[in-house]
């Protein structure tokens, strides 16, 4: 808080809009409004006029109530105690707020993020003496699994003159350098400003999600974006889970930002529940929720995707992999809409503001792969965004101008949703813009012709794609068998390899080495058919293999290496005998 604190008065109010006059300002100061002290957010300022966005709801304010600047922008608490917790935009613990107000949070409350009283054990890593530089760890607190780097701010440096162990609360500071700066367990950031480092690092390294169709033909790198779009009902809020429960992030932080309540309580039910796979404990021992409904004041939906990229951005700075999901971008940008249009600005395409993608690209900016201060090991935020178009509608501003930004692109189809092929994303219209860069880590980690194999299916995938429009013309029968035979595998590829299911306990995670096998088993498949087919086998005999028919089972079975080296003898001796045979 600043020690000078100016004074105004309520001029004018539109829904989460006030004006106030007369009150020194700055822009993005925080300032407390009407009598009740809401919470709110300096916008814009002309001349004596102060245009706030107040985050709570302003029903029963009136002009000639008092405002007052506390003279500090929008921060958030970093320190241990955040993993686990369910904040709303504005980092207060909902719990709390709860128990404060019940099921409906009264306006002008005011909680800490982190817990002020709780004390934690402080394992000292740097002794008196030292000399520490902006970012560098000087010890750290055990939270779950997680080790919690305290961290020297990264405005501060100098040479340890005390440093203690032991107990301490987040406000207690555990060391002092010579020019007097304290060094606490917390440390405030400002939301909209994003955490330095030292340098950026290629995004060479992917994110395995677990997800066949994910990891071997639309791949992200860690520290990369990618753009999760869709219909209502086609599986973006199930697929991000799905991310957040399998994907090698040390730390998950997941924004519901705007969603429909039902669907946030179902995040917040089944979370709590979720077995991390790692560990075998809670998933949410190392995620942080941020749930902002619909419903919720808009201009607190606009902070939160700020307050979830810095918390991520804190985690990344102790040199771990953090999976940001924001679900939904739509909603965020519905906000701005809404308090853009109170502010009587000049509305862009479809009424949005015409700094929509300006704010889009600082968002998905603010992801990376880097070498933070003080840290020697990397660390990354890679930032998923779901985006809900309009009926489906992908040239709708938000969705376009996310594209612009994102260089991966999974799109969700409501078709395939309801003929229950999930994940439901469409191997046709989706992209990745990471395939060059991940190729290399894939060929020397997973299997040396990964790319190869890949690229195989995807051409096959098309073929597929053409050859429909004939059989919709012409029958299935009216085809040449050579191209019934591309065909058939293209519905192998579609059916075993991309098909997975979220909710069996042992397909819901393929790792990349089953994933390489299972494409491998079919490719094979698809040259001996192919061979069998110009040695004159009939198109119906090469189809009706029996090692064909058991594929499909081996995404169900957990040591696989053995069973699929099996049926490739299986398969192989059967083509055998059914080339000898004509021969």
């Amino acid at each position: 808080m600043a020690d000078k604190k100016s004074k105004g008065e309520i001029y004018r109010i539109a829904g989460p809009v006030v004006v106030a006059k007369d009150m020194d300002a700055k822009m993005y100061d925080v300032v407390r409004v009407g009598e009740e002290g809401l919470m709110g957010e300096v916008i814009q300022i002309h001349g004596n006029k102060t245009v706030i966005q107040v985050y709570e709801d302003t029903t029963g304010l009136k002009p000639g109530e008092k405002v007052e600047n506390t003279g500090s922008p929008l921060m958030a608490t970093l320190g241990p105690g955040m993993l686990s917790t369910i904040y709303d935009g504005i980092q207060r613990p909902l719990t709390i707020l709860k128990d404060i107000s019940g099921d409906f949070i009264s306006r002008g409350i005011f909680v800490d993020a982190i817990d002020k009283k709780k004390k934690w054990e402080f394992v000292a890593e740097k002794k008196k003496g030292d000399k520490v530089l902006p970012g560098e760890p000087i010890g750290y607190v055990q939270e779950y699994n997680i080790k919690h780097y305290v961290l020297v701010p990264p405005n501060v440096q100098g040479v340890i003159k005390e440093i203690n162990e032991g107990r301490f609360t987040v406000e207690d500071p555990v060391c002092v350098l010579d020019n007097g700066k304290e060094i606490k367990l917390a440390q405030k950031w400002p939301i909209r400003k994003p955490r330095p480092y030292t340098k950026k690092l290629k995004p060479d390294v992917p994110l395995i999600t677990g997800q066949r169709i994910l990891d071997a033909l639309f791949p992200l790198a860690k520290g990369g974006t990618a753009a999760i779009p869709g219909p209502f009902g086609a599986g973006k809020t199930v697929t991000q889970q799905t991310l957040a429960k399998f994907s090698d992030a040390d730390i998950v932080v997941y924004i519901g930002c705007g969603e429909r309540g039902n669907e946030m309580t179902e995040v917040l039910v089944e979370f709590p529940e979720l077995e991390d796979p790692k560990t075998g404990k809670p998933l949410m021992e190392r995620t942080v929720l941020i749930a902002n409904t619909s419903n919720m004041p808009v201009a607190a939906r606009e902070a939160s995707i700020y307050t979830g990229i810095t918390i991520a951005e804190y985690y990344r700075d102790m040199g771990y992999d953090v999976a940001l999901m924001a679900d939904s971008t739509s909603r965020w940008a519905e906000a701005m809409r809404e308090i853009s249009s109170r502010l009587e600005e000049m509305p862009g395409e479809e009424g949005y503001p015409a700094y929509l993608p300006t704010r889009l690209a600082e968002f998905y900016e603010r992801s990376g792969r880097v070498v933070p201060l003080g840290i020697e090991k990397p660390g990354s935020v890679t930032v998923i965004g779901a985006v809900s178009p309009p009926g489906g509608d992908f040239s709708e501003p938000v969705t376009q101008n996310t594209l612009r930004v994102v260089k991966v692109f999974w799109a969700l189809d409501a078709k395939l949703a309801h003929r229950r092929h999930f994940p439901a994303i469409n191997w046709l219209t989706s992209y990745s813009l990471y395939l060059d860069t991940l190729a290399e880590w894939f060929t020397l980690n997973v299997d040396p012709d990964w790319t190869d194999m890949v690229k195989r299916a995807m051409d096959i995938l098309q073929e597929e794609d053409k050859l429909q429009e004939i059989v919709q013309l012409v029958g299935n029968d009216a085809l040449p068998e050579k191209e019934r035979l591309t065909l058939e595998i293209a519905r192998m590829i579609r059916e075993i390899f991309l098909q997975q299911n979220a909710f069996h306990e042992v397909d819901r995670y393929c790792p990349p080495k089953k994933t390489a096998s299972l494409l491998r088993l079919i490719l094979l498949y698809a040259d001996l058919a192919k061979d069998a087919l110009a040695a004159g086998v009939p198109f119906e005999k090469i189809i009706s293999v029996k090692a064909k028919e058991k594929m499909p089972e081996l995404k169900f079975i957990k040591d696989y290496e053995n069973a699929i080296e099996k049926l490739k003898e299986e398969m192989e001796k059967e083509f055998e005998a059914l080339v000898g045979g004509e021969e």
